[in-house]
């Protein structure tokens, strides 16, 4: 740190007038004194604070601190500013004196402020415009933790120099005690507020109403998970594979009072039954080749939350009776291990095998059922929801088409009807995986019939005759422009006729060719999209 000042003196100036540093050497100790035993900043500032106001004669002090999450200088501590004042010094790096000493990790000296552009009077204390103004980096490990300002008024420009040099020992000396004050406060609170949050975005975002849909056996639903989230009931999800069991354990955990806390997911047929145990209850060192420390199971770490075990049908009949002593007793051991382990959670489980069937066949045990059987919510099938099909639908459209950077504005009449014909084997995550496929396949803003996959294209399903062969594709498309014709054009023959270029009376031909009949698209005439 380079101060640019006069020439060193050997003697403290001015000892006659009182103002004798020789004074401040048994503080400098005590202050060193006080973090070498604890390092506690508030005690050390109270000392530094009382020298510069009594020995120093300093008029306004400031002890900054820079948090680097947030990229913001705020005053710490101070005299000589009212609270308003001081809740006003609040400056970025680069900005001001005090912000360009965070910068560049070197001393400012400004001998008299009122010549000095760079002061920003923040506070809005300045005074005396004939002051002098010095700050100095708190430095530690290399890095800048904050400064220590003084302003007052100097006729001696040695004893501004001794001032300086005083405050730079000082603030070296500070250096641990701000780093360890900003880890176990300012950025504990920061993490914390940023834990907040992001709960607060994850309970925004697994509410049961961004679970979509409107239909009557999902309003039933929604009131279920409703109920139950508030207790700590163990819940059974049942429903098809790819209904959205997942969602509807995220929605329970977080609208619960445990919200806070973690959420563990673990699917039970994803691992070898030979590492289910070591997964789920942990293990401890030595417990098995390869155990070469302790390890927390799925369990341990969902402590005072919630653990999601999906596909719980698939477990062997030997973890089931561990996992009954979990849901009886709360307590199991870790694999290796015999020391008994509590947890506090809520277990919420999920299949699509029947249960009661694997019950009748001795595959699963019966106690088991019933203990898992305490609250069941079954998520119909997407063939059962009607016209939340295409509210999915649209969804995944808008959300395929963001993270695609495209642009699809709708999805045609013919389209929907083949959505809403098909059976949907694979449910929600089928209708998912056919929109992201749309969308990639649309080329002017609009998913038509033509850009859905085969499967959904077959006459069963689209009420027509059209093949897979280029007769047949040529057909669907040609179908698909009469039909959005004659939507746009409210069923008017003539008006659709004439944007497809073509005549009326060939236009009637095309539209009994397919069976298409213009008053479904009149206005109220019930025609989708």
């Amino acid at each position: 740190m380079a101060v640019e000042t006069e020439q060193p003196v050997e003697e403290f100036t001015h000892c006659f007038t009182g103002e004798c540093r020789i004074n401040v050497l048994p503080l400098l100790f005590q202050i060193a004194k006080i973090i070498a035993d604890s390092e506690d900043l508030a005690k050390t500032l109270t000392i530094i604070l009382s020298v510069m106001q009594k020995q120093l004669r300093i008029q306004r002090g400031m002890v900054t601190l820079y948090d680097r999450g947030s990229e913001t200088i705020f005053i710490h501590d101070s005299f000589g500013l009212s609270e308003e004042e001081k809740a006003r010094g609040i400056y970025a790096s680069g900005e001001g004196i005090t912000g360009k000493v965070v910068e560049t990790g070197r001393a400012i000296v400004v001998p008299h402020l009122r010549d000095d552009p760079r002061f920003l009077d923040r506070t809005r204390s300045h005074g005396n415009s004939n002051a002098s103004f010095f700050c100095v980096p708190i430095i530690h490990g290399q890095k800048v933790i904050g400064t220590i300002s003084a302003e007052r008024a100097y006729r001696n420009p040695r004893l501004l120099k001794q001032d300086v040099e005083v405050l730079s020992t000082v603030a070296l000396m500070v250096g641990p005690a701000a780093e360890l004050y900003l880890i176990e406060n300012v950025e504990k609170v920061r993490l914390e507020n940023e834990n907040r949050r992001l709960q607060s975005a994850l309970k925004e975002r697994f509410k049961p109403s961004n679970i979509i849909g409107n239909s009557k056996p999902m309003q039933q639903v929604y009131e279920l998970i409703h109920k139950v989230a508030g207790t700590k009931a163990t819940v059974l999800v049942l429903g098809e594979s790819g209904v959205g069991k997942e969602l509807v354990a995220n929605a329970i955990h977080y609208n619960s009072a445990t919200a806070d806390g973690p959420f563990i997911k673990f699917n039970c047929a994803a691992l070898p039954e030979s590492i289910v145990e070591s997964e789920l209850f942990g293990h401890e060192k030595g417990a098995f080749t390869g155990a070469v420390g302790l390890r927390k199971g799925r369990f341990e770490l969902a402590d005072g939350g919630t653990i999601f075990l999906d596909e719980v049908g698939e477990l062997s009949l030997p973890m089931q009776a561990k996992l009954l002593r979990v849901l009886q007793e709360k307590t199991f051991e870790r694999v290796g291990g015999s020391k008994p382990v509590k947890v506090d959670l809520r277990i919420i489980a999920a299949t699509n095998r029947d249960l009661l069937e694997m019950v009748a066949k001795g595959t699963f045990r019966e106690d088991l059922y019933y203990r898992l059987y305490v609250f069941p919510i079954t998520i119909p099938p997407l063939r059962e929801r009607g016209s939340d099909v295409i509210l999915l639908a649209d969804h995944f459209a808008a959300r395929n088409a963001a993270d695609s950077g495209r642009e699809v504005k709708r999805i045609s009449t013919p389209a929907l009807n083949m959505l809403m014909a098909y059976h949907w084997p694979g449910n929600v995550r089928e209708l998912e995986n056919v929109i992201e496929r749309s969308v990639i396949l649309s080329e002017d803003g609009v998913i038509h019939g033509y850009n859905l996959p085969p499967s959904l294209q077959t006459s069963a399903e689209t009420g027509t005759n059209f093949g897979c062969s280029l007769g047949g594709k040529v057909q669907a498309v040609e179908y698909e422009m009469i039909v959005e014709a004659l939507k746009s054009h409210r069923g008017n023959v003539t008006d659709a006729a004439q944007e497809l270029g073509l005549t009326r009376r060939i236009l009637g031909l095309r539209m009994d060719k397919y069976g298409i009949n213009y008053k479904t698209f009149r206005r109220g005439g019930g025609a989708r999209g």
